[in-house]
């Protein structure tokens, strides 16, 4: 990746972190730690690494993004809304009343959602089912997944990969938004999973751990995913919960936060300042 590309993803993941501080911001609440803790990610597959099309959000042999988390939806609209397939003034009616962006990803509701997001745990074993499907239907394709590590305490999680190692679903490359923290405290004193790399390695999974904000690195990885065709892909990415936004980033109860436009609009300024 050169400097001209590289600048450009990193202006587009500052972007999708203002459009979620407003989006959160204008409905007053909101899962503000984790949305933002994916915002690099997030610019690097949809403005770069994923095949898609906005005009035609289901295309057949399109890559497909499974957050499994999907409690980080708002940052998922504002890269999709930023990627044209829908417009932007649709973030301002997150979690409202006849909106297509509820709280929790819904593929039957906003375009671009590739799979409905539901009790943790369970987006990832889908991510894997499309990914099997598309294998038997020879259409050559990748699919993309995302994992919290606190939702890596749910044991669904762990028999899908042993059977992704199985099946040797190479095709998969899955990311963990490992930011140490969970909805009710740090991760290590809830369920402690230890090395988190470590343990995907012994699960059969090709695996590599790096700066989940560091686009150059995070890019490199996906492409090492690539170049191998026997395992299913784990990066495991060392984040910060609530990265970017000056109210949220490194506080504790970051998870879901109350605050208000006023308030979206004092943090996007500071980021702006970066």
């Amino acid at each position: 990746m050169d400097k001209e590309q590289l600048d450009f993803l990193k202006a587009q993941a500052k972007e999708i972190r203002k459009l979620t501080i407003e989006e959160i911001g204008t409905l007053g609440t909101g899962h503000i730690g984790g949305s933002m803790s994916i915002a690099d990610l997030l610019a690097l597959l949809y403005f770069h690494r994923m095949k898609l099309d906005p005009i035609q959000p289901r295309m057949r042999d399109r890559d497909q993004l499974v957050v499994s988390k999907g409690h980080a939806g708002p940052a998922i609209y504002a890269a999709l809304a930023l990627r044209g397939f829908f417009p932007k003034d649709w973030l301002k009616t997150l979690n409202q009343g006849g909106t297509r962006l509820p709280s929790h990803c819904d593929r039957n509701l906003t375009p671009g959602i590739d799979m409905t997001a539901g009790s943790l745990g369970q987006g990832f074993s889908a991510a894997l089912g499309i990914a099997l499907a598309l294998r038997i239907d020879r259409i050559d394709a990748r699919v993309y997944t995302v994992l919290g590590d606190g939702e890596s305490d749910e044991g669904q999680v762990w028999e899908g990969a042993l059977f992704a190692a199985a099946q040797k679903l190479s095709k998969v490359i899955a990311f963990t938004d490992y930011n140490k923290q969970q909805l009710d405290g740090c991760t290590k004193d809830i369920i402690d999973l230890g090395e988190l790399d470590a343990k995907w390695r012994e699960f059969g999974w090709f695996t590599q751990r790096v700066n989940g904000h560091d686009i150059a690195a995070l890019d490199d990885a996906i492409e090492k995913a690539m170049a191998q065709h026997e395992k299913p892909s784990m990066i495991v990415m060392d984040t910060i919960k609530g990265k970017g936004c000056s109210f949220a980033e490194g506080i504790e109860k970051n998870h879901s936060m109350n605050f208000n436009l006023e308030k979206a609009r004092e943090a996007i300024a500071a980021l702006d300042a970066e």
